[in-house]
């Protein structure tokens, strides 16, 4: 969910200091200091692997220089050896080596089954990975109660061959139980950072996934999206992130916000791997009814050119996207120098009409839908789970609240219970808001308007510091249209500020990933802004480096 949770409900001040003690924290921040002799960046950067595309990687195990099984062995070993300090990583896949032995056994026998074909990906833990690991949205209530099967797209990608590695940390319940939540932290796995810099918040709620990619514990990650929790991770951690057109990427066996904004989406280093990431996940399934207009096969390696910026016109989003950061504004402005010398035709400013109208009218219909819905995943993927109901989870956190509110309490959960059905007033009203002011009098309007191929804004500010006490000091982004409207956005690396990274967002009109992958594409390649992280325990005056 992200930061969304907060608008509307909680107006809080900037955060203080982050500090907190080992004895207070259900499971503390690691400090670099963990690491042998504190070597961090050293040791992070002694990976043969560093930064390898998926395509490198395959190219290395079709002649012969890698197999599926030593690259698991090599980042299992990352794992071990760097994410005590993340805390990104919640439980690693006990089948991984023999999946990855068989798929090499398949590879000599057959050939590879596609660019997927024995590649690490770790997957978000409110999505389904079957009885063999946890599925828990970071919560205790679920713990031992695994799901009887995969989701719908860890079925897909399981047949395109990629190796299940393991689970990430996220922001409990995809963060939104809390209004003054710290992003990263769940009852599960503790308060995930930032890779950068460690006493930085990874943003949430896909902060496990975003946090492990950026610092290669594996080849590329789902995250999950209502607003925000794919691109702001993204944002944050360096990496490129797609949000989905809303029914591309099958939401079955994913813990649910609310059906009217989920979706799943790929966080990887590069544009082609998240391209080949999400032509992996997508297709219709039948139980989901949102899919049905999804495509039953994508390529969309043929959209990425370097070229693809040229002639296309790019609306400049500037009202209520900008202001909050004057470094971020810098950025954005060289980002449009960028493209506007890559070949775009950019139309400035386009801005998006009644951008934070409608942040009330979708908190309401989140809350309505995630009581009736995450019923109805408990009840189907969690049929072991004596918590059936969101009043259950309620008593149980207040049962368990050393363990699982030790630092902030359960306000939209209880917000939410007090929502009646679906067939309320209020909640249909919602709605009908949400859909005109976002869709038809929103983007709708602004793309025919200005004849636009693309919009463009800046995907957020630079992480700000973990604060467990307050909660998340969320300056601003670019989220919400297309999380409201269910249109697809691309979050690409645009600059680095005092050592950490903020990302350019371009959105689309509807089943249009493959033209939005092209722009945003180009744009990485004109700028190859993304870096590995060092590991930093804090910002400091060589963080500009």
């Amino acid at each position: 969910m992200n930061q969304k949770k907060a608008q509307g409900v909680n107006r809080r001040d900037a955060v203080k200091l982050f500090a907190f003690t080992a004895a207070a924290a259900a499971v503390p921040l690691p400090a670099a200091a963990s690491l042998p002799g504190g070597a961090t960046s050293s040791l992070a950067e002694d990976f043969p692997w560093l930064e390898a595309t998926v395509s490198q990687l395959q190219a290395a195990m079709e002649r012969g220089a890698l197999t599926a099984e030593v690259l698991c062995q090599a980042y299992l070993q990352r794992i071990a050896t760097l994410d005590p300090l993340l805390r990104s990583v919640l439980e690693t896949n006990p089948a991984a080596l023999a999946l990855a032995r068989e798929l090499d056994r398949e590879r000599k026998e057959k050939g590879p089954r596609g660019p997927l074909h024995g590649i690490p990906v770790l997957v978000k833990d409110n999505i389904a990975t079957g009885p063999t690991m946890e599925t828990t949205a970071g919560s205790l209530a679920l713990l031992g109660h695994r799901p009887p099967r995969d989701a719908f797209l860890v079925g897909k990608l399981r047949q395109a061959g990629a190796i299940i590695l393991g689970k990430t940390n996220l922001s409990e319940w995809a963060n939104f139980r809390s209004t003054r939540s710290s992003s990263g932290w769940s009852g599960r796995g503790g308060q995930c950072a930032n890779p950068y810099v460690l006493d930085r918040n990874p943003c949430g709620s896909s902060s496990g996934t975003g946090a492990a990619i950026a610092a290669n514990l594996a080849a590329v990650g789902i995250g999950t999206e209502t607003d925000g929790s794919v691109v702001c991770p993204a944002n944050a951690c360096g990496l490129v992130g797609i949000k989905p057109t809303l029914g591309l990427v099958s939401r079955s066996g994913i813990v649910p916000i609310a059906a009217s904004q989920d979706t799943a989406g790929p966080m990887a280093r590069t544009v082609t791997d998240a391209a080949i990431l999400l032509a992996a996940m997508a297709g219709p399934d039948p139980e989901d009814p949102a899919t049905a207009f999804a495509p039953k096969q994508v390529d969309y390696l043929p959209f990425l050119r370097p070229d693809s910026l040229r002639g296309a016109r790019l609306g400049v989003a500037r009202a209520k996207v900008t202001g909050y950061h004057p470094q971020v504004d810098r950025a954005y402005e060289q980002a449009l120098a960028t493209l506007r010398e890559a070949g775009a035709v950019l139309v400035d400013p386009a801005d998006i009409p009644h951008l934070g109208e409608y942040d009330e009218a979708e908190f309401e219909v989140l809350l309505y839908e995630f009581k009736w819905q995450l019923a109805a995943y408990l009840q189907q993927w969690a049929p072991t789970c004596p918590y059936r109901t969101l009043a259950h989870l309620i008593d149980f956190n207040r049962q368990r609240a050393q363990e699982e509110m030790p630092f902030f309490a359960q306000e939209i959960f209880e917000m939410a219970e007090k929502k009646g059905p679906l067939a309320d007033t209020a909640y249909r009203k919602a709605k009908t808001t949400c859909w005109k002011l976002a869709r038809r009098q929103g983007l709708d309007a602004v793309f025919a308007k200005f004849r636009l191929d693309a919009l463009v804004a800046p995907t957020g500010g630079p992480a700000w510091v973990t604060d467990l006490v307050n909660g998340d000091h969320y300056l601003g982004g670019s989220s919400t249209p297309a999380a409201v409207s269910g249109y697809p956005s691309v979050t690409v690396p645009m600059a680095f500020i005092h050592g950490l990274p903020v990302g350019l967002t371009f959105m689309a009109k509807p089943w249009q990933e493959g033209r939005l992958l092209g722009l945003a594409y180009a744009f990485e390649q004109a700028t190859k802004v993304r870096k590995p992280p060092r590991f930093l325990p804090t910002v400091s005056p060589a963080s500009r480096a």
